[in-house]
């Protein structure tokens, strides 16, 4: 199968298991890499009105994978949705992570975040991540951006972390998804 036989067959697949309950498919990507940084996109279709999935973004204790904090559990997670405001997550014995702080909030429809997530935290760059959500009635689209550059002296350098990159915010993306549209962030089997 190529071309059109075979968009029409997942585009079937997608629609069988979207009336089944399941999440649409995350669409992901590395859109940009080079020696100086990178820039991923991924973006989903969810069955929710933009207000709700906007909503639910601000909670990342609900959605955001346990497996990507430094505390293990993602109840630790906290999101003040104004410009300064902290993505943030708790520590024990008073600890504390500022993982991105807002820069622009647009309700319903974006926000923006800048800073450097987990092993970047303690490398030369920083980053912007936005969350643009577009939709009219009960189905939105949800597209994140993150593009990160500076200097890393990480094993393998840029080239080799945007796909990881890629893979782990697009796990969360689908999570939120899952969360939307199952009332759990974790993938039916």
């Amino acid at each position: 199968m190529n071309g059109r036989p075979r968009r029409a067959f997942r585009l079937a697949i997608a629609i069988a298991l979207f009336a089944l309950g399941y999440a649409w498919p995350v669409a992901a990507e590395v859109t940009a890499v080079a020696a100086n940084g990178f820039t991923v996109r991924a973006s989903a279709h969810i069955g929710a009105p933009a207000h709700s999935v906007y909503q639910a973004l601000l909670q990342p204790a609900r959605w955001w994978s346990a497996a990507h904090t430094f505390s293990h559990n993602a109840a630790n997670l906290t999101l003040e949705a104004r410009a300064g405001g902290c993505f943030c997550e708790q520590l024990a014995n008073g600890g504390s992570v500022q993982h991105l702080i807002v820069v622009m909030v647009q309700p319903d429809k974006l926000l923006t975040l800048r800073g450097a997530l987990g092993p970047f935290q303690s490398q030369g760059v920083d980053g912007a991540l936005n969350w643009s959500v577009t939709g009219t009635g009960p189905q939105s689209e949800l597209t994140l951006t993150y593009t990160l550059g500076g200097f890393v002296s990480l094993p393998g350098g840029f080239e080799e972390w945007a796909p990881k990159v890629d893979a782990m915010l697009s796990e969360q993306l689908h999570r939120l998804q899952n969360l939307l549209q199952t009332g759990t962030p974790e993938a039916h089997r």
